[in-house]
């Protein structure tokens, strides 16, 4: 869930880093008491995200504007199409348009990513999820996006599961004794996830039944298969590692469980939607 607090955190930042001493320009151009109504227009199709953080960004520059929000969060919508409505003093919906604008537009394109994704994988059981490549300050509004899309989420940081990747193996001593120590320190809600990266490691996961997920990274498409017979539901599988728009329909149908793509994060296009102002 994305609360008000973590929205209000990250937008009041933004508008921190965006106007420390007010809009100089509307301030000398634009009459104190002016009125204004503003129009989110999007410019493309796309799967509307940040309807929340968009309206913060107008109440929080200043508690007079109005925002009417007319797309919900996960819906999908036309080029043309009216998102929401802001109207009130023009100087502070011209102050906050562009960090309005920002988080719509990042937000929108992570869920319209994200939905492409998921409706490559409609046909399977794999389900999309994402990683913690977010942008450093934005992780809860990125990963609420993808939700939007209709993704599932990875851990959110560090401290929400165990998740023992190639380094810890190779630190700690093999796969069978980071299994046994992180088994020894877990408590029962704590799930343990493995990364393996060819199939004799899988065994071994498998050989020492202490893993609740195993994460295949970089396999090929044949060796997935391999992977999942060699499995036979014991463990839920993640794939991970190039995984993309044009490669995610072949690899579900591998029969993996998840597929986690730091690209829906990283490298999601910003969706083209604007603000057309009335004075």
């Amino acid at each position: 869930m994305l609360t008000s607090h973590a929205i209000d955190t990250v937008v009041r930042a933004a508008l921190d880093e965006d106007a420390p001493w007010g809009d100089l320009t509307s301030e000398v151009l634009i009459p104190a008491d002016a009125l204004a109504t503003a129009q989110l227009v999007a410019r493309e199709p796309g799967v509307f995200s940040g309807e929340a953080v968009f309206e913060a960004a107008f109440r929080l520059t200043d508690p007079r504007i109005l925002v009417h929000r007319l797309t919900a969060d996960g819906a999908a919508f036309a080029a043309g199409d009216v998102l929401a409505e802001a109207s009130g003093p023009a100087r502070g919906i011209l102050q906050a348009e562009r960090i309005g604008l920002n988080f719509v537009q990042r937000m929108s394109g992570i869920a319209t990513l994200t939905s492409a994704h998921v409706f490559a994988v409609k046909d399977t059981r794999a389900r999309i999820t994402d990683t913690r490549k977010t942008t450093p300050g934005l992780r809860a509004l990125e990963k609420y996006a993808v939700r939007c899309g209709g993704g599932f989420n990875h851990r959110f940081g560090l401290d929400d599961a165990i998740l023992i990747k190639d380094n810890h193996i190779a630190v700690a001593g093999g796969i069978r004794a980071v299994l046994e120590r992180a088994k020894a320190a877990a408590g029962h809600l704590v799930k343990i996830e493995i990364e393996v990266d060819s199939l004799e490691q899988l065994q071994e996961v498998l050989d020492c039944g202490l893993a609740d997920v195993v994460l295949i990274d970089n396999f090929d498409v044949a060796s997935m298969r391999k992977a999942v017979e060699q499995v036979a539901g014991r463990l839920v599988i993640e794939a991970s590692g190039g995984i993309t728009l044009d490669t995610i329909g072949e690899i579900a149908t591998t029969g993996v469980d998840y597929a986690s793509s730091g690209a829906l994060t990283h490298s999601a296009p910003a969706l083209d939607v604007g603000l057309d102002i009335e004075i």
